[in-house]
């Protein structure tokens, strides 16, 4: 297979530049995938697929009759990031996370920010996302939100746009680290050639990452999953594996003497920090949803008491609001004095009436998302909407104004994928993980979501979407860094060595 008749078609391209030549970064990889003998590159593709099948690496599609369990679509293509132009994506996110963990802390206590004019309170009080049981919560060290990933796309002018924040139960890195193991199996010669960045420290960093959150030498964590049913569930096992930490449901823990305990089958152990993957709603029946069977009873007694740390904290939602997400650049500059790196989409707010008839007016060449969901829910593409649809929406909108936004419709960057015997562009956004700790933590790349249908916006999962390996290479001029791979080492030894000394966890 070979480039020749590759178009395109007008989008930036992550891979070729103007005249269809490649940027010089994606040089060797053209001309490793034109060197390959015929069909030598769909039987990589084969292999691939074949060992993600083996890994195990699926997702839930709720409602989908045709069954549950779906493998994760992948393409062997590469998206390739110059460290050029990774260092501003970096400090940005940096940026960012520092200021909306401000923003998350300041409206729990003395909402500075509302009292200044900032934003207008009314968006704060009517969102569902912010929780009063957390008002006056002190997260260890101030901090909020210790894993993020946040979802960033390149418009037609190659610049990098902040699409949202996800501060509560980010998904996907799982994906992007069996990914990159699989790609260095495939291309192990260019991959080595390339100076690809590593991403191997990930799990990693972040035990490391929560470990810092309690004040014992040797802290119990465990992962808290909502249960095999979950969409996610392959991701919560595997970090809870990478980590050697336990996973862990609801059931598995209990509230005594204080403290939140883990039942095993010597008894009860104590648990340090928790890494949830539920929502805030379902973490205590006693303080949330008095119907939840996921959480743990009297768990935000022991939160409040600093007796368990909680990673996400309860209320960090607040920032994952589609509504807030408009006034991050006001929050930068409100928290640190800064301007902006990585600018957002243009935004329009529903909930303010010259906005609000703008995009009644124009819907047609909008995308308009609802302020609360995900997975490419709630969420119409203007352009790619039938008349039907815009007019629903518009009654959507007139409705409940306060719950959606409306963005123009990006031109989002593309790169080549494999369809059949050629190469056709795919949209592509990419969301990088945050993690905050002792220090902030950004991977060097992160999830590449692949809109595998021709002219689709919609990356996500449960939308058809795939992904791809995303390659950020290391800077030529600057030292070398060497993989932490003693330290991997010694998380895979440590999870073999509590797997023998220590007691499994159980339902009870």
């Amino acid at each position: 297979m070979n480039f020749t008749l590759y178009d395109t078609e007008g989008f930036y391209d992550e891979m070729f530049g103007a005249g269809g030549q490649p940027h010089p970064v994606a040089a060797a990889l053209k001309q490793k995938i034109e060197s390959l003998s015929a069909g030598e590159l769909h039987r990589r593709q084969q292999a691939a697929e074949a060992a993600l099948l083996g890994m195990g690496i699926t997702f839930n599609v709720y409602g989908d009759t045709a069954g549950a369990e779906k493998i994760f679509p992948f393409d062997i293509v590469p998206r390739i990031v110059s460290a050029g132009d990774w260092q501003p994506v970096e400090t940005g996110l940096r940026q960012r996370i520092n200021a909306l963990n401000l923003f998350v802390d300041d409206l729990y206590h003395d909402q500075r920010v509302l009292r200044d004019g900032v934003l207008p309170a009314e968006l704060i009080t009517s969102s569902k996302c912010f929780l009063r049981q957390c008002i006056g919560l002190a997260p260890p060290e101030g901090i909020w939100c210790h894993i993020s990933g946040t979802d960033i796309v390149r418009d037609g002018d190659g610049k990098f746009y902040v699409l949202e924040d996800n501060l509560r139960c980010p998904s996907g890195v799982s994906y992007v680290l069996e990914n990159r193991v699989v790609m260095k199996r495939t291309f192990p010669e260019l991959f080595d050639a390339s100076h690809v960045r590593a991403i191997d420290d990930y799990p990693a960093c972040l035990l490391e990452t929560l470990q810092h959150l309690s004040s014992r030498s040797d802290p119990t964590v465990v992962v808290l999953t909502p249960g095999a049913y979950n969409s996610a569930y392959f991701e919560h096992s595997f970090l809870a594996q990478q980590m050697g930490v336990q996973l862990v449901e609801g059931r598995d823990l209990v509230v005594s003497g204080g403290y939140v305990m883990m039942r095993t089958t010597t008894g009860f152990q104590r648990v340090d920090v928790i890494y949830r993957r539920i929502d805030d709603e379902f973490l205590d029946p006693l303080t949330m949803r008095s119907d939840s069977m996921l959480g743990v009873a009297g768990l935000m007694d022991v939160y409040r008491s600093g007796k368990v740390a909680i990673a996400n904290a309860p209320g960090t939602g607040i920032a994952d609001d589609k509504v807030i997400y408009a006034y991050v650049p006001k929050l930068i500059q409100y928290y640190l004095g800064e301007e902006a790196i990585l600018p957002n989409v243009p935004t329009y707010i529903c909930s303010e009436k010259d906005d609000r008839e703008f995009v009644i007016e124009h819907i047609e060449t909008l995308v308009v998302k609802a302020a609360n969901e995900s997975g490419g829910y709630g969420m119409l593409v203007g352009p790619h909407a039938t008349p039907a649809m815009r007019d629903d929406f518009r009654k959507l909108i007139s409705a409940n104004p306060r719950n959606y936004i409306a963005q123009p419709t990006l031109s989002l960057s593309r790169v080549p994928t494999i369809v059949g015997e050629r190469f056709e562009g795919r949209h592509v956004d990419l969301r990088p993980y945050i993690l905050y700790g002792k220090e902030i933590y950004v991977m060097p790349g992160g999830l590449t979501r692949v809109a595998l249908r021709k002219g689709s916006l919609v990356v996500n999962s449960s939308q058809g979407g795939g992904s791809k390996d995303t390659w950020v290479l290391a800077d030529p001029s600057a030292p070398a860094v060497p993989l932490q791979a003693v330290q991997s080492q010694h998380i895979q030894s440590q999870s073999s060595s509590q797997q023998q000394s220590q007691s499994q966890s159980q339902s009870s």
